[in-house]
């Protein structure tokens, strides 16, 4: 059984599957918060309780992989994993095969969980020219040919950050859910709907402009447009709104999952 651990700003998401294989089912996920501060027994305990709680032997774990965007949280991790589960995790980091050809300026500006996304989506739709949004703490775009060349991307401020920043920047905006808004009215009548609408329907508008710029610049003499795709923690909020082909919520994990086999394919067989 494989371990993948996706550490963002927000959230340490980690999920569980059988086998290092394209249609592998995601067997388990777990959250908790993330905190770069945290040791590795407390990261270690949780990871434990968490399988052993939904009926799973931390015995059977056979491979563990890791995509982090916090840098100080690795150390704890990696604690964690050769403590708690006797291994040495595989990192997502520079110099790991992939199977892209990452065309970035500078290839190591790019996150890993980025990466993680490009790598599971690229074995997913072989062949296809890709744009993927990733809804987390921050929302990202990525852009990959189906020559699997990672082009590049853009970063733009997620969901709670955009409501976090009206509830502290601002004297009497309170804070509020963040809620999906599809079929609802776009106008506000109180103060709560204005913000909770401007949030929602401020983040579908930029993604659709983003999609629509990124598809023109980079795919518009395709013979087909790229496939779509939604990941993240906000990503099924949008489902209805007809701006992706496909939503894989665990998309991070699986391209964890898939790039973990590339670099260690004995351990994952």
């Amino acid at each position: 059984m494989i371990l993948c651990i996706d550490v963002g700003n927000t959230t340490l998401h980690a999920g569980l599957y059988g086998e290092a294989t394209n249609d592998a089912p995601l067997l388990l996920q777990f959250r908790k918060t993330s905190d770069s501060r945290a040791s590795s027994d407390e990261i270690g305990v949780f990871l434990r309780a968490a399988m052993r709680e939904n009926g799973i032997d931390p015995v059977a774990i056979s491979l563990i992989g890791i995509a982090s965007v916090v840098p100080d949280a690795l150390h704890s991790l990696r604690g964690a994993c050769q403590k708690y589960f006797g291994k040495e995790p595989f990192v997502l980091q520079a110099g790991a095969r992939t199977g892209l050809r990452v065309r970035y300026r500078n290839p190591l500006e790019v996150g890993a969980d980025r990466i993680a996304n490009a790598v599971a989506a690229t074995r997913l739709f072989p062949g296809r020219d890709l744009l993927i949004a990733d809804f987390g703490t921050a929302t990202t775009f990525c852009a990959v040919t189906a020559d699997a060349d990672y082009l590049g991307g853009v970063i733009v401020a997620g969901l709670r950050i955009s409501l976090e920043a009206l509830e502290t920047r601002t004297a009497k905006l309170p804070a509020v859910e963040i809620l999906p808004m599809h079929g609802r009215p776009c106008l506000g009548r109180s103060t709560v709907e204005s913000m909770q609408s401007g949030a929602y329907y401020g983040q579908l508008g930029t993604v659709r402009e983003i999609l629509q710029r990124l598809t023109a610049e980079n795919f518009g003499a395709s013979e087909r447009p790229p496939l779509c795709i939604g990941t993240g923690g906000f990503a099924a909020m949008f489902e209805r709104e007809d701006v992706f082909d496909r939503i894989i919520p665990d998309l991070v994990l699986r391209g964890v999952l898939l790039a973990t086999a590339l670099n260690a394919p004995t351990a994952a067989s």
